[in-house]
């Protein structure tokens, strides 16, 4: 029925992989959201709030729920910058550096699930298309 429509299977895809990632990070008690942006913040300690939310292509607000969500686990400080009162640096805590390769053991052993299902090749070029389409798109 909707066979050639990009949002339907885009979106069913998401879903399922939103089941999968949710699976795989349930013994960290995170959300794949929060653990691919802990991710990006253990690999880029002070980055700016605004700066993190265009790295992860999502909304201003959207991180913010997500570094609340973050920070109340204990995982996140945000730090007032000196260039702009209203605008946070955010910091990984001891904590999330204790465990974030323990994450990244994780999320590699669900890639690697997927690319045996899939075959590595079909894997690789289905992430640079869908990449390429949404750059392209925005």
């Amino acid at each position: 029925m909707f066979d050639q429509c990009l949002y339907f299977n885009t979106t069913a895809l998401a879903r399922t992989l939103e089941r999968e990632w949710t699976k795989a990070l349930k013994p960290f008690g995170l959300t794949p959201s929060q653990a691919f942006m802990l991710r990006a913040i253990v690999e880029h300690p002070g980055l700016l709030q605004s700066r993190l939310a265009d790295a992860l292509a999502i909304s201003r607000s959207t991180a913010t729920r997500t570094l609340d969500g973050l920070q109340k686990l204990g995982f996140v400080e945000r730090w007032a910058t000196e260039s702009d009162r209203r605008e946070s640096a955010i910091h990984p805590t001891e904590h999330a550096q204790a465990m974030i390769k323990r994450l990244g053991a994780a999320s590699a052993d669900l890639t690697r699930t997927m690319k045996r299902k899939l075959g590595a090749a079909r894997f690789d070029s289905t992430v640079s298309n869908v990449r390429h389409i949404r750059t392209t798109l925005e």
